[in-house]
């Protein structure tokens, strides 16, 4: 799945290549997790602003027009390209919009990506879709008084708490694990019983993870390209995710692997391990 730094990945590709362009026309595929919301035909003629993320969220502004908000779901990404240098529409190409700079395109595999038009950032549908996002995780806004204020009283485990997404957004699941690696935190810890020390670590790796997997090109585990077709490599540098069974790269213990909520949760039992009465 998509999360931060692939979102980020993508708008970076993006930003400076469309912003300027004019929109001839826009092609959808088979519908997505949520409809458009406007005739397509009404977006010809609008002029593409500055290509803005919150959370895992690209706000692409089209003046007059409003704009599109995109999400990139479970499986998608978006090319950007001269429509000759792209080859035709496949079954999974949901979304086109032709400018005169390229083409963009939304290629998702499993359809939960969407793009609603909206005719403000802050008018619904967009401002509802966006109203409970937490901080971002790269901002100053996010800090160890901020995290573990919106980690009091919690008791689900902290890994859950933190991809909930409503005290920081976009700390997705690959990140989440070698986050709390890094800060010698167990994921099945009670979120509400961090204590500062902890959050001051937490905030530290945090950020340190996602700015790495920036670097990297995001994480391309199936699906993930970038918007030159080109896939991530954070997944390499991964200390514990993926690595179940492996001895961890700091003491050698076994990672071990468990679900939480759905998810694969990695960490390594010796260099994390849960205070006394958590």
């Amino acid at each position: 799945m998509p999360e931060l730094p692939e979102v980020e990945v993508t708008r970076l590709g993006l930003v400076d290549r469309i912003e300027g362009a004019q929109v001839h026309a826009v092609r959808l595929g088979k519908p997505l997790r949520w409809p458009l919301g406007t005739d397509p035909q009404a977006l010809a003629g609008a002029r593409v602003g500055r290509l803005q993320r919150r959370g895992k969220y690209l706000w692409l502004p089209l003046g007059a027009c409003g704009g599109l908000l995109l999400h990139l779901g479970m499986s998608g990404s978006l090319r950007f390209d001269a429509a000759e240098a792209l080859p035709p529409a496949g079954p999974h190409d949901h979304f086109e919009m032709q400018t005169d700079r390229g083409l963009l395109r939304l290629t998702d595999p499993r359809r939960f990506g969407a793009v609603v038009w909206s005719s403000a950032l802050d008018a619904a549908p967009a401002a509802t879709l966006l109203a409970r996002l937490g901080v971002e995780p790269l901002s100053p806004a996010f800090s160890a008084s901020v995290l573990q204020q919106g980690l009091r009283g919690r008791r689900v485990p902290v890994k859950q708490a933190l991809l909930a997404g409503d005290v920081v957004v976009g700390v997705g699941n690959i990140y989440c694990s070698e986050a709390l690696f890094a800060a010698g935190i167990d994921p099945r810890q009670s979120a509400g019983t961090l204590d500062r020390a902890a959050c001051e670590r937490l905030v530290d790796t945090v950020r340190d993870v996602l700015q790495r997997a920036l670097a990297a090109g995001g994480s391309t585990l199936r699906d993930f390209r970038d918007v030159h077709g080109m896939g991530g490599a954070f997944q390499l540098q991964a200390q514990v995710y993926g690595r179940e069974g492996l001895p961890c790269r700091v003491c050698a213990t076994p990672v071990r692997r468990i679900v939480q909520g759905q998810r694969a949760t990695y960490f390594c039992p010796r260099c994390q391990r849960l205070p006394h009465g958590s």
